[in-house]
């Protein structure tokens, strides 16, 4: 849970944020139920603004609830204002209601506090609308459709002769809005985006184009068309960019739209493109449109059925309009943007448009003679984007540029930094509060396990697909330390389905000569030497000689990687003269184990080096904390000038370091006490230093490990579980005292349970709030803010792994 204190003031909400305000109140006026909760939900606003109507996401099975149990909207929340505005939806677009959306306003550093209980919700005004409607009771003549009158439809496939301007569909396909704009999809040949101003605050699209194409062409009190697409895509469509121009979706078999939703707070809508024909591919597209209450975003989420090089998204170039981009400089997972703003609009109004996508998807921002574009990435078979547009005249509307970029701003950050959400649910609470015992620290090591075997680690080969990041399985330390986790519970409690994950991984990534197939010596990687782990131990159990020869072109890399002048290796080539936490345990683990393996432990005084040199230059003499790295250079943008030194204690950083130590002692040997003298000592000082940083109320850490209660921090599950493996396995070793750790161990395992596990309905659990990654370079600049706006993933291997390896130390730990 996050603990800062709940900020009340009296806000001096800007225009900007005015502007942005929910046209019905927040909370609605009925009694809460007094069903007892089936969970409780904690959300945090990380920004120093405040965000009306946030859009925040409750999947059915997170709650503890089978899909059967809520097609009938039973459940509901509520804060002790009453009830939260909320809508059941199918957002997978299965048929089936699937995730509670909640539509909070939060002020900002606000902290909400929710039951989740049976109940019914009640009636909302209706702020956002879904819909497609086509003529019945006429004829075609030709290529037009005469007489008849619209009519709503759930599902359309036009004919093969509809086209553009055949006056079938009302106006011309498929439109979806909030109460603050709204958009239709041109379902033909064009696949233009376009835009209808909306002056009412309310949706207008049952409204539109009723008597014709002519009428909304026209300014009527509702509003108007505002865009003419022309030959571009629009206002955020997307085609294909082939070199030199973007290729409309237009070479196609046919469209079908599904009306999804059409709800008061949330509604969305399908588009299947079949058989387009481009790039000398034939190939299948879904479009997934969703808007929610109050805001002006069109969420697209595109799946290709099979690869493409890229896909162009496009805003239509138009005169007397200025040309907008946000940052390029940031990390990958950052949302950024393509804008234009100017008189643009067809009735000479101010017109903003903008297209928010994640920088790291972005291959270049270009433009042809009808499109501003960005060519986008999406080799995973999957794009997701968001598009709008702000128009001048529009219910407390932006009227100039510095206000819209203002808006774009606070929009990048909103879905950068997501709100922080700490849920428990009584399913959960029902495992997770059993006695701790030994038997139960491995159930929950297996049942993680297992949930991963289904999930992940069944993936885990040369070949296989990485969900989790979108791309191929590479040989990377993700692979080998999730693997290597499976080998710490096989080991300790065999199962056959573990087994062959680990021995699929090695063979697949091994060829017979001993290449290791993705794996590049030439970019001295340090996070490569890693899975060698997991190498080395098939190797000990199979004796074959290509894993022999694998982990030698692992240790020749060693021999050559670059150091800094007192011998630290660097992270990597690409980033000279740096040493992070993250890379001394990626390399010196496996060289430890080699060297004991093959060199007679002729390396080992060079991995105690490793962590001498990581002492002095990375720990605070003050906290007796790590920061995340050190640039010996002193040039990196996030290096002090003076120590050279990153300014934050990253928790996982510190996590990957804590672990480290306690993994080389296995390799040095016991009666070597002068080498093993330097890193006892500081597995004792980290253990003690660690301790005064565990948060006392729930036993895990933050993400910035010193900066509890700041803004936007929280407790983070992939840190939390490496400290705890540390603890517990420095216990089981005898590297620090049972009677003064042991407490601190199971408060931290207990903690991992409450705070982070949540049971399905299928018996399955997920590892929730864990950063996904967290670098520096390359965009990162490594200050407060960047590592607050790094995505909080569930499940993710830099997790589930440290929380396997745990469980299976905990459960030693506490056999007496």
């Amino acid at each position: 849970m996050f603990k800062s204190p709940l900020l009340i003031s009296s806000l001096s909400l800007s225009f900007l944020v005015a502007c942005s305000e929910p046209a019905p109140t927040e909370q609605q006026a009925a009694t809460p139920n007094q069903t007892k909760p089936i969970a409780t939900l904690s959300i945090h606003n990380p920004s120093d603004f405040s965000r009306p109507q946030e859009a925040i996401y409750i999947a059915a099975s997170d709650l503890g609830l089978a899909e059967a149990d809520v097609q009938n909207s039973g459940f509901i929340a509520s804060s002790d204002k009453g009830l939260l505005a909320s809508q059941w939806i199918d957002r997978n677009a299965d048929g089936q209601k699937d995730t509670l959306l909640l539509s909070p306003s939060l002020a900002a550093g606000e902290t909400l506090q929710l039951q989740i209980t049976a109940g019914t919700a009640a009636e909302l005004p209706k702020q956002t609308q879904a819909e497609i409607s086509q003529k019945t009771g006429g004829e075609w003549q030709g290529k037009t459709y005469v007489g008849g009158h619209f009519e709503n439809v759930s599902n359309l496939t036009p004919p093969p002769h509809y086209t553009d301007h055949s006056e079938f569909i009302r106006y011309e396909g498929p439109g979806i809005e909030s109460d603050k704009v709204a958009y239709r999809i041109y379902l033909d040949w064009r696949n233009g985006f376009d835009i209808f101003g909306n002056k009412t605050g309310k949706p207008v699209l049952d409204q539109i184009g009723q008597d014709g194409y002519s009428s909304y062409h026209e300014m009527l009190p509702w509003g108007t068309d505002v865009l003419k697409v022309g030959k571009a895509v629009g206002a955020g469509g997307f085609g294909y960019w082939d070199g030199s121009k973007v290729e409309r979706v237009s070479k196609l078999d046919g469209h079908t739209v599904h009306i999804i939703e059409n709800g008061p707070l949330y509604s969305a809508l399908t588009i299947d493109y079949k058989n387009w024909q481009i790039a000398g591919k034939t190939l299948d597209v879904k479009a997934h449109l969703s808007m929610t209450a109050g805001s002006r975003l069109l969420h697209n989420r595109l799946t290709l059925s099979q690869p493409l090089d890229n896909l162009a998204l496009g805003i239509v170039k138009l005169p007397d309009t200025q040309l907008l981009t946000g940052t390029l400089e940031s990390s990958g997972h950052t949302y950024t943007y393509l804008a234009t703003y100017g008189k643009q609009s067809l009735d000479g109004a101010n017109l903003g448009m903008a297209i928010l996508f994640k920088r790291g998807k972005l291959e270049q921002l270009t433009t042809d003679e009808f499109n501003h574009v960005a060519v986008m990435n999406v080799s995973g078979q999957h794009l997701e984007y968001y598009l709008l547009g702000a128009w001048q005249h529009e219910l407390n509307g932006i009227t100039n540029q510095q206000q819209f970029v203002e808006y774009l701003q606070q929009e990048v950050e909103r879905l950068t930094l997501t709100p922080r959400l700490s849920l428990k649910t009584e399913i959960t609470k029902a495992q997770t509060s059993q006695p701790m015992t030994s038997e139960r620290a491995l159930y929950w090591s297996q049942q993680l396990a297992n949930s991963e075997l289904k999930r992940q680690a069944g993936q885990y080969y040369w070949g296989g697909w990485d969900t989790e990041r979108d791309r191929p399985v590479s040989f990377e330390y993700t692979t080998g330390l999730l693997i290597q986790a499976f080998d710490d519970l096989n080991k300790y409690a065999a199962n056959p389905a573990y087994q062959a994950v680990i021995d699929k991984m090695a063979d697949s990534f091994v060829a017979a000569d001993g290449t290791i197939h993705s794996y590049d010596a030439s970019k001295f990687n340090i996070d490569s030497i890693n899975s060698g782990n997991s190498l080395l131990r098939v190797y000990e159990q199979t004796k074959e000689s290509k894993y022999q020869l694998a982990v030698q072109a692992l240790r020749e890399q060693l021999k050559h990687h670059p150091k800094t002048s007192n011998g630290a290796f660097w992270h990597k080539q690409v980033y000279p003269h740096q040493l992070w936490l993250d890379g001394v345990y990626m390399g010196m683990p496996f060289l430890a184990y080699y060297s004991s393996l093959f060199e007679q432990g002729a390396s080992l005084e060079q991995v105690v080096h490793e962590f001498e040199v990581t002492r002095e230059q990375l720990r605070d003499d003050k906290t007796g904390l790590y920061f995340h790295a050190w640039d010996e250079s002193k040039q990196m943008d996030w290096a002090d000038k003076t120590t050279g030194r990153s300014a934050y204690f990253w928790g996982r950083a510190v996590g990957w370091l804590s672990m480290a130590l306690v993994d080389v002692l296995d390799y040095i040997p016991a009666d070597n006490t002068e080498l093993r003298q330097p890193l006892l000592a500081m597995v004792t000082e980290l253990a003690a230093d660690l301790a005064k940083y565990q948060d006392a109320e729930t036993g895990v850490w933050y993400q910035i490990l010193d900066k509890a209660g700041e803004r936007g921090n929280y407790l983070e599950s992939s840190g939390s579980s490496m400290f705890v493996y540390f603890y517990a396995k420095a216990i089981n070793k005898g590297y620090l005292p049972k009677e003064q750790y042991l407490q601190i161990s199971k408060n931290a395992w207990q903690g991992l349970l409450n705070e982070f596990v949540l049971v399905h309905p299928d018996g399955s659990i997920s590892l929730t709030n864990m950063v996904q990654v967290a670098g520096l370079g390359a965009g990162r600049d490594g200050s407060y803010h960047y590592y607050m706006s790094e995505p909080i993933y569930r499940n993710d291997s830099k997790g589930t792994g440290p929380f396997i390896m745990a469980g299976v130390q905990m459960s030693k730990l506490l056999k007496d």
